[in-house]
């Protein structure tokens, strides 16, 4: 195996919104720089990035796909990543494997949700940035008022690298020329805001600069590093099924991607400690895996990982936090779209995969001393869906499959609720029906679908003491008796549960007090008013009774449990409900009527941003409860324009009138399980 240094490295994730042309730009890379034999196609479904039958059934990407190939002396890594918010999971994770994001923005469909969403991930993340205006070919297209959008949306930051010339039949590099003819803007323009936005991230070369003392060829050395601190924002055009721009884009990547020596260099945590990891191939080996894989013929398992520092042999012993005694890794592998090959080792600045492994997106995996690396932040899927079983004793496979989707993307869950309800929570309908078809045709299993209850909390706003309670059960052989006091406490919103042992002397046996802290847990967990699990509060056990022979700890688990549903009840119980913050976006002759539907919904409007091509984001806080149909009610507002995110945002008092309907709905429902 070639030895490669980390300058000889580039590595980049492809992002943006659905249908800008990622995973055709993707398949002419391969296919221009020799990795491939033919030109993979979408719409033919012969791309070997969309490898599975659901991703070219749907003519979209539903999982990111790692693909490598070399040019100019350079070992390239790629990863095409899906466009929807519903698989954002596996597009926010595969940046932590680069040291560039390059933003993909169609010339028909310009700037849309997921185009501003990503972008922003990517920069908050630390990446250097490029964007790719892709279907330059296309009929009808506003090309200046794009490049205007895009500066005004990214940064004038956000410079041409090249611009289209020859009616979109070719491209003319903007560094490498001073003058010359494109179809629109002004090459000496661009040719200097390109040097002075690569100048600009660094005072020497700035100063060199103004005295006339730089060279164009020196401000050229200079671009990764610009790239790197986000100082310039390099934009390509392409027209990747024409061949227009790709030869382009693969030459502009030795002198404007950072390589992993001078891009982001992540951070390992172990602590308190914080170490700079540096890619040096003699190094500790220290990797992190940010794609989880199963193949759906072979059923196997491969892990998509970073190598940061060091090398990775089959041989070694790799561990994480998380497993500390280690594992080998065995095959180390190439990837290719679906295919893998083997490689004898993976140096840092690599990309490589393993197969056979249980760590988890995310996690760190090195050979002698790791601890954490943070990951891109991740938003939590709060659309729901519960599950129900077409097949009686199907459950339990059913779980076992929700949590290897789950494990694949970290943006969906799979898990049991209160009474258990088996329940579905993802970025959207459209992930979890996916995930759904794909159980069905994996699995064998069949699932229905209904709305699932409100993940609601109950909690006490007032203190109650000393309130009492015996346990006493005598009916012939071994008898039952716990006698216990306490007090019940409110807690801070967020605190939790706390239990406290106040008792002073013998009252209760020592060995039996942590039985009542048992009970206690044992009924938290389903509550009294509705069924919802009890939070923020406090159990002073401050008295009671033991008896020298009936006394045991299932008696004051139960003396426990009856004390405090009883302390409960006297201390003004209140249901919680989660809160939501929402993000709606919808052409701005829509913002009166989604502010006057969110008004109706409990919501409380937080800002506005005005974003361009008559296009506003309307922020406000929601109670979840309030958005079961809001799916459909927004398409139907905006003509299927709108589009919606939301996160939880916190916990909040359900008003008086609410509550009585929740808990009259739920004393109903369990009057009829038990008749």
């Amino acid at each position: 195996m070639a030895v490669l240094q980390p300058d000889q490295y580039r590595n980049f994730t492809l992002i943006g919104h659905s249908g800008g042309g990622k995973t055709t730009l993707a398949e002419a890379l391969l296919f221009k720089a020799g990795a491939t034999n033919r030109l993979g196609s979408v719409t033919d479904k012969s791309s070997i990035l969309d490898a599975s039958e659901e991703e070219r059934d749907k003519g979209s990407s539903i999982e990111s796909a790692v693909a490598h190939f070399t040019h100019s002396g350079l070992h390239v890594n790629m990863i095409d990543t899906p466009g929807t918010q519903a698989f954002c999971g596996h597009a926010i994770a595969a940046l932590a494997a680069s040291e560039c994001a390059v933003l993909t923005i169609s010339a028909t469909s310009g700037i849309q949700v997921n185009t501003r969403k990503m972008m922003k991930r990517a920069r908050d993340a630390g990446l250097g940035a490029w964007i790719v205006v892709t279907h330059i070919d296309a009929p009808n297209i506003d090309l200046p008022t794009l490049i205007g959008e895009i500066q005004e949306q990214f940064g004038t930051e956000c410079v041409p690298l090249n611009l289209p010339t020859g009616g979109g039949k070719g491209v003319i590099d903007c560094m490498a020329n001073d003058s010359g003819d494109a179809d629109f803007s002004d090459v000496a323009e661009a040719h200097t805001a390109l040097v002075e936005a690569v100048v600009g991230a660094d005072d020497e070369l700035m100063e060199r600069y103004l005295g006339g003392e730089l060279s164009d060829d020196e401000a050229k050395l200079a671009a990764p590093l610009a790239v790197a601190k986000g100082a310039v924002v390099p934009i390509l055009f392409v027209n990747s099924t024409g061949d227009v721009g790709v030869t382009d884009f693969l030459d502009t990547l030795p002198s404007w991607c950072p390589s992993p020596a001078i891009g982001l260099k992540r951070t390992l945590i172990d602590g308190e400690d914080e170490t700079e990891i540096e890619p040096n191939q003699s190094g500790p080996f220290i990797g992190q895996v940010f794609k989880i894989a199963t193949d759906a013929k072979s059923n196997m398992k491969y892990l998509s990982v970073r190598v940061h520092s060091g090398t990775l042999t089959s041989d070694m012993n790799i561990k994480s936090v998380a497993q500390p005694k280690g594992t080998r890794p065995g095959h180390v592998l190439r990837t290719q779209g679906a295919g893998h090959s083997d490689l004898e080792a993976a140096v840092a600045g690599d990309v490589v995969a393993l197969a056979k492994l249980d760590f988890a997106i995310g996690e760190v995996i090195y050979a002698d001393k790791g601890g954490t690396i943070t990951m891109p932040t991740l938003p939590d899927p709060m659309f729901e869906l519960a599950l129900v079983s077409k097949a009686h004793g199907d459950e339990d496979k059913i779980g076992m499959a929700l949590r290897r989707f789950a494990e694949e993307d970290a943006c969906f869950k799979g898990d049991h609720r209160a009474g258990g309800e088996l329940v579905a929570r993802g970025m959207g309908e459209m992930q979890i029906r996916t995930y759904i078809a794909r159980m069905s045709k994996q699995y064998k299993l069949e699932v229905e679908t209904k709305a699932p209850r409100i993940p609601y909390r109950e909690t006490i706003t007032m203190a109650v003491n000393n309130v009492e309670y015996t346990h006493k059960k005598q009916s012939g052989g071994s008898g039952e008796f716990g006698r216990v006091s306490i007090n019940l406490l409110p807690a801070e919103r967020g605190e939790g549960y706390e239990f406290v042992d106040k008792i002073f002397g013998g009252a209760i046996d020592q060995a039996y007090r942590p039985s009542v802290d048992k009970g206690v847990r044992s009924a938290m967990d389903q509550g009294f008013l509705a069924g919802c699990p009890v939070v923020d509060f406090k159990v002073e056990l401050v008295d009671g009774k033991t008896h020298p022979v009936d006394s045991k700890d299932t008696a004051f688990q139960k003396a426990g449990r009856g004390a405090f549903k009883e302390a409960f009840m006297k201390a003004k119980p209140v249901l919680l409900e989660p809160i939501v913050n929402i993000e709606v976006t919808v052409p701005s002759d829509n913002v009166g009527d989604i502010q006057g539907d969110l008004a109706s919904r409990r919501g409380r409007p937080t800002g506005q941003d005005v974003l361009p091509g008559n296009m506003a984001v309307i922020h406000a806080t929601v109670p979840l409860a309030e958005l079961s149909d809001y799916a459909s009610r927004i398409s139907s507002i905006t003509g299927g324009q709108g589009s919606f995110s939301m996160e939880i945002s916190h916990y909040e008092n359900v008003p008086g009138n609410v509550q009585q309907q929740i808990v009259a709905a739920y004393q109903k429902e369990r009057a009829a399980g038990s008749s």
